[in-house]
């Protein structure tokens, strides 16, 4: 549905997007991913028509999107910051789009009340922004920007504001409504767990360009860059005993047990000595973190309930080879871990 081919921006001298191709197909939950000045808000804000790009091109069911001002693109944008009203009603600010468009009253109070019964805030129509919960006015900024029916919602940092209980049962709101209403979102997040649990895919984005676009567990399990490796999820990289690449391997996959190894050094599999110098309880996991010679990081391990392990014990490490993930590392990311 969106095409997006090689679009680039600066802002004086700082190039905030770099040659930046993406799809993002009808009907589908896509993620942008990436840290603080990454570009990733400045590609919504383009496909928003609040920014126009200086090279390249975005369109959307094969017609120029950037030609078409703001005010008229089937797009719609939810502020991080809710941006509602606060002397309306619930039902007030999500009718406000449609009653600025001079829509019928009859049908902008049908697709008010059948939006609100999606979001299920129908018994709070009446009520001020003020006397709801932070979860319950994320719903009535949901309300508002998907009672207009765009083709496609770009949400910036949506749960952002919301404690992490609330937040856990939005995102599982938000699924549950892109399937239901049917309109392609494209959320906008740094929150790892957020992209994962919510996106049908995610395109990682770093230093204005997109490193990798896939599905979760696909990017999870076979990251193709460095920084993809070591943004999503924690990840250990382990430098090549031969040539320039690294390797990466999870936390989850590194077996843990007393003994020797057979010294510094990673392949594809293989068996590794440390130290234990930290362990610390997470409920499901334990994290305990390996000193290992010649390594400039520790290794991360990630074991299932408790573990029996403490600080200062010398240890073995290893892993099946299918778990070592071969990373070739370019010119640009600089020095191998």
């Amino acid at each position: 549905m969106i095409e997006i081919r090689g679009v680039g921006h600066r802002f004086g001298r700082t190039r905030a997007l770099d040659d930046v191709t993406l799809d993002i197909g009808e009907g589908e939950f896509c993620a942008l991913l990436g840290p603080s000045g990454c570009g990733k808000t400045t590609l919504l804000r383009i496909l928003a028509g609040f920014e126009k790009p200086e090279t390249g091109t975005v369109t959307l069911d094969g017609r120029d999107l950037l030609a078409v001002p703001p005010h008229r693109r089937p797009v719609n944008l939810m502020f991080q910051s809710f941006a509602l009203f606060p002397h309306l009603s619930v039902e007030r600010n999500v009718a406000y789009g449609l009653e600025r468009e001079r829509l019928p009253r009859r049908e902008v109070r049908e697709r008010v009340e059948e939006v609100l019964a999606t979001v299920g805030l129908t018994e709070h129509a009446r009520r001020r922004p003020h006397q709801l919960s932070g979860g319950q006015r994320q719903r009535v900024a949901l309300a508002r920007a998907i009672v207009k029916r765009p083709r496609l919602l770009l949400l910036d940092e949506p749960l952002s504001a919301l404690d992490k209980q609330v937040r856990a049962g939005m995102q599982l709101e938000l699924k549950r409504l892109q399937h239901e209403v049917g309109i392609t979102f494209l959320v906008v997040t740094h929150d790892q767990e957020e992209a994962m649990s919510l996106a049908d895919r995610i395109a990682v984005m770093n230093a204005g360009r997109v490193e990798q676009t896939d599905a979760p567990v696909e990017l999870y399990e076979r990251p193709r860059t460095a920084f993809v490796a070591g943004f999503v999820g924690a990840n250990n990289l382990f430098p090549e005993r031969d040539g320039d690449g690294i390797t990466a391997v999870r936390p989850e996959r590194i077996r843990i047990g007393d003994g020797d190894g057979d010294g510094a050094g990673a392949g594809a599999g293989g068996r590794l000595t440390g130290t234990v110098v930290d362990v610390s309880f997470h409920g499901g996991t334990t994290h305990i973190a390996v000193r290992v010679p010649d390594l400039a990081e520790p290794v991360l391990v990630a074991v299932q309930g408790p573990s029996r392990v403490a600080t200062g014990e010398r240890v073995s490490l290893s892993w099946p080879p299918e778990a070592a993930v071969p990373i070739p590392v370019s010119p640009t990311e600089g020095e191998k871990p």
